[in-house]
């Protein structure tokens, strides 16, 4: 049975990791490189790396602090932020990273997915897809959520993963940094809709919220931030949990 998985979420702005409410009031959750570190210590199965200022300064990812904090994982690490390009990529795999996120740069030129996947592969390329709830509508969001852009997210999740998309990564902003669950509605439509590996995130504040987004979402894997970030839940007390409600995950 394929095992589900828990990422917990680094963004980074300015050397630093932080989190906040629906992509705003951030607040400082510590060294991204001693957080990498414990959460491989941890059982973390991946790591997510968002340098989230990247896009909206039009520079390239950090790809000295990447390189730093690869040096401490022994598990698949994701990076996203500012990715444009081919040669972006072929940056950040050279700097440790094993997969990019990308997002904005897709929603502006979606054949740059089909481009990543055919010079890298699939498995390479994870498309991030930032959804809000506007008017009963999940609305997809560019530019760090900032950037309404007319698509539905159900919608753009299918096209990208027809495009070559590997993975998706989305996350409903209007539970991110809420703590009262993930958008399960809106996972499992997304997941029902796509041929590959779904991560939900957004919301998630306790352990039955993973549970929940794994049985009823559809999610192949869950992403967190603070809750990790600010010790409210321990990632081997929460495998623990899930593994007792019948959740297949590796211990």
């Amino acid at each position: 049975m394929v095992k589900k998985r828990l990422i917990p979420c680094l963004d980074v702005r300015d050397g630093r990791t932080v989190k906040g409410i629906q992509f705003e009031g951030l607040r400082d959750a510590g060294d991204p490189i001693a957080l990498a570190a414990r959460y491989a210590r941890e059982g973390a199965d991946e790591l997510v790396f968002l340098d989230i200022t990247a896009t909206n300064q039009r520079r390239q990812p950090l790809t000295e602090l990447v390189r730093d904090v690869a040096r401490v994982l022994d598990i698949p690490f994701t990076v996203g932020g500012g990715i444009s390009t081919v040669a972006d990529v072929e940056a950040l795999l050279l700097s440790g990273a094993d997969k990019v996120s990308i997002n904005s740069a897709a929603l502006a030129r979606p054949e740059l997915i089909r481009d990543l996947a055919r010079r890298f592969g699939s498995q390479c390329v994870v498309v991030a897809v930032d959804a809000r709830l506007v008017d009963n509508e999940w609305q997809v969001m560019t530019r760090a959520g900032t950037v309404a852009t007319g698509r539905e997210a159900v919608a753009w999740c299918r096209e990208a993963a027809e495009l070559g998309a590997g993975e998706l990564l989305l996350t409903s902003m209007s539970h991110d940094g809420t703590k009262s669950g993930f958008a399960l509605e809106l996972t499992r439509a997304v997941s029902d809709a796509v041929p590959v590996p779904v991560i939900a995130s957004g919301g998630a504040g306790q352990p039955s919220d993973f549970t929940a987004v794994f049985q009823a979402g559809g999610a192949d894997a869950a992403l967190a931030a603070s809750i990790f970030h600010f010790n409210e839940t321990a990632l081997p007390a929460l495998k623990q949990y899930l593994h007792a409600e019948g959740i297949p995950v590796r211990l």
